[in-house]
């Protein structure tokens, strides 16, 4: 089995709890993590923008990956979403069947 972290910016709090919330529901992913406070410098409509964010971190099996990322396209608010998917190497394979089991694998 391949797990995925699945990393997402959000306007803030209570989108990203919005999200995480939904994706945890719906056994998308087994866990996600929300940590506010973080201010983001980005390039947006020939710009340099400045803002404050919510950053949301999910943990899922490889086969769910394009299923998180089609929903949080439908339930977020910005018109282009950050969400990319990165390889979970290794870890505590307790928690790796953990991720599994929750996410109905």
């Amino acid at each position: 089995m391949t797990v995925k972290m699945i990393y997402v910016t959000a306007s803030d709090r209570e989108e990203a709890m919005a999200l995480a919330r939904s994706l945890v529901e719906e056994r998308l992913v087994a866990c996600a993590n929300v940590m506010d406070g973080v201010t983001s410098v980005y390039w947006w409509e020939g710009k340099v923008c400045e803002g404050p964010e919510a950053v949301l971190i999910c943990k899922t099996r490889a086969e769910l990956v394009e299923s998180v990322i089609a929903r949080v396209r439908e339930r977020h608010s910005y018109a282009c979403p950050c969400v990319v998917a990165l390889p979970i190497e290794a870890g505590n394979p307790a928690y790796l069947d953990w991720i599994k089991t929750e996410t109905g694998g």
